[in-house]
């Protein structure tokens, strides 16, 4: 290894103090830490469109929300669904839709790169089933073209192999809203009425109002879809009112304190269009509170006003903790110990959706967000309890407490397969994601090795314990799921450099010997995805294409997963990868700027795979802090 590069690993204790530093000036003085959760413009693209239909947009900054589009659009004319993918059909649709109903003129030199790009890719016809129902719901799309969802949906029992409860909590929070929407099938007027007959590819009056049809068995949907219209066209649709009651209190009785659904802002905008098309008044508190909550995920600037997909508190306090204790901060430093007490704070004791198929479990985790009283999340419970293990509280006792709360509700929360999900018990009927309304392949959450792999590394980490048989099972389930190639696939970040980095810190935590092959595997393949400037990095498209795992531009978070899963495979195995471990500590201390932060343009966050991506802007402080303080405490013991 060359002199100058021996130099920069020696420069790590001032990389960690800087990264330090940085992260306590940014803390909340309530304790806690929360950064910017970014998506693709649709977001804002759909809260224009509901201010407008709620008749709300003049008292909210939405004349910023041009400025930020315009800034979003790319030389090629369209919008990204992440940052570098050369642009997207559904997500440029959408946010031509907002520009024009903020009164852009289809003729403005924007709009018009806009329409040919949109028209390339096949114009609005070839978009997904949402951007289609957002267009109808202002007359620029035929209802005919949308699949119907019947309320009677809503009556069928828990016990019935087709229910509400199989769909994973975010298409079940954003699907019931819809059942009242698709029944009314409304058409709102806007005070600046538009339609979008430019952007049909084939003419608006030659377009087929029509479900494309796959040619194999879920033809079949089709064929249940044309049922369901004629129902209605006849106004013969069984329990109808009954079903669309049985919404309407679904909707109210989720309803946050502070105005939130699901924690996320589509599961926000369709309950509010749903309390529009039930003729709720404006001024009704319900509706009040509703659209203060989407106003409270709004990021505004100078010149700029957009909408967080999320908000992220408790996950990024949570590992914050983690970075600051693990790169040398006492447990007992003040920032720690009031992050800690603010997290106690947000451990959820009410039963939510969970509980609906989990008959066994209490009360005891923690959801992502501020409030979240019915979808907390086994992911964030278990990086909860291991930032917690590590804090010293001034009442350690009701820390204990918690954690052993939390633990008997993850354990309760184990699939069948042996894995676990983010945030149901076997939620995992496949078929659902072939049905024409869930063209995004999301409608679901099954058991995955990320998720599991979290699970595991909390056991281990903070000397827990479950019932050994399933314990068994989570590691069988654990080891099925490695690919050929010894990675494993990551559903919650991108994507195999993030799930074999979670699995190989587990993997070192449970029994590594009996394990010592896979993670010589797993820790090779992290080996061999190094890039010649030492960093790692895998494009969103690995979840298109598997030929590109692990293959990317470097970038901060996922060099820091990387090193992560190798630091620890190294000291399960006694092999410590150390030359290749010293270059990825040499790109994160080069590429840290000079107030200690890290900066990355890419997504590294997954929302649905193929279709949804996120950048958590603290992604690339923490992950790199925890990366440097591990490498610190394991040189040490050389």
């Amino acid at each position: 290894m060359q002199t100058q590069d021996r130099v920069k690993v020696n420069q790590v204790a001032t990389a960690i103090a800087a990264s330090q530093e940085y992260l306590l000036s940014i803390k909340n003085p309530a304790g806690y830490w929360w950064a910017e959760l970014e998506s693709n413009v649709t977001i804002t693209a759909e809260v224009v469109l509901l201010h407008k239909i709620w008749g709300t947009d003049q008292t909210r900054p939405l004349h910023k929300v041009e400025a930020y589009l315009r800034q979003e659009q790319r030389q090629h004319g369209g919008w990204e669904l992440y940052y570098g993918d050369g642009g997207e059909l559904s997500t440029s649709v959408e946010a031509y839709m907002a520009l024009r109903l903020l009164g852009v003129p289809a003729t403005d030199p924007a709009m018009i790169r806009a329409q040919a790009f949109i028209l390339q890719r096949g114009g609005i016809s070839k978009t997904r089933i949402f951007t289609k129902l957002h267009l109808a719901l202002i007359g620029c799309y035929n209802w005919r073209g949308i699949p119907s969802l019947p309320p009677w949906i809503m009556l069928l029992p828990k016990a019935f192999p087709v229910n509400i409860y199989e769909m994973s909590s975010w298409a079940r929070s954003s699907t019931v809203p819809l059942l009242i929407v698709c029944d009314r099938k409304p058409v709102f007027l806007t005070d600046s009425a538009i339609n979008l007959d430019e952007l049909y590819a084939e003419g608006v009056e030659r377009v087929r109002w029509e479900l494309p049809e796959s040619g194999d068995w879920t033809d079949l949907f089709l064929t249940l879809d044309q049922g369901f219209k004629l129902a209605e066209s006849l106004n013969l649709v069984p329990f109808r009112q009954e079903g669309i009651k049985a919404a309407e209190k679904w909707i109210l009785e989720r309803q946050e304190a502070t105005g939130d659904w699901g924690g996320i802002i589509p599961a926000m905008l369709n309950s509010m269009l749903a309390l529009r098309c039930l003729d709720y008044d404006r001024s009704d508190p319900i509706v009040e509170r509703g659209l203060q909550a989407i106003d409270n995920f709004a990021i505004e600037t100078d010149n700029s006003y957009r909408i967080q997909p999320c908000v992220s508190p408790v996950w990024d306090t949570a590992w914050v903790m983690r970075a600051l204790i693990e790169s040398g901060f006492t447990p007992d430093h003040p920032a720690v110990v009031q992050a800690g007490e603010w997290l106690l704070q947000k451990q959820i004791l009410d039963y939510g959706d969970w509980a609906v198929k989990n008959r066994q479990g209490k009360p005891g985790a923690w959801a992502f967000e501020f409030d979240n009283r019915f979808y907390p999340d086994v992911d964030d419970s278990a990086v909860v309890v291991m930032a917690l293990h590590l804090a010293k509280l001034p009442n350690e006792k009701i820390k204990q407490a918690a954690i052993a709360r939390a633990l008997n509700w993850i354990a309760s929360m184990q699939c069948k397969p042996g894995g676990w999900a983010a945030f149901d018990l076997d939620n995992d009927q496949d078929w659902l994601n072939s049905i024409p309304y869930g063209d995004l392949k999301a409608m679901i959450d099954p058991n995955t090795a990320d998720v599991t792999a979290r699970v595991l590394e909390m056991l281990g980490a903070c000397d827990l314990s479950i019932d050994s048989d399933n314990l068994e099972r989570s590691l069988t389930y654990l080891l099925r799921e490695q690919e050929t190639e010894g990675c494993w696939f990551g559903r919650w970040g991108v994507n195999y450099i993030y799930g074999t980095s979670g699995v190989l810190s587990a993997l070192a935590l449970i029994d590594p010997q009996r394990h010592k092959l896979s993670i010589e595997r797993g820790a090779a393949w992290l080996v061999g995805c190094q890039n010649s400037d030492g960093g790692w990095g895998e494009t969103c498209r690995s979840y298109d294409d598997p030929s590109l795992k692990g293959k990317g531009n470097s970038t901060a978070s996922q060099t820091a997963w990387a090193l992560i899963g190798l630091i620890a495979a190294g000291e399960a195995t006694g092999k410590l990868a150390l030359e290749v471990i010293e270059r990825g500590i040499n790109y994160l201390v080069e590429t840290q700027q000079s107030d200690g932060t890290w900066f990355e343009g890419d997504f590294t966050g997954t929302g649905f795979p193929c279709h949804f991506y996120l950048k958590y802007h603290l992604y690339q402080q923490y992950f790199p802090l925890i990366a440097l303080g591990r490498y610190q405490a394991a040189i040490k013991k050389l």
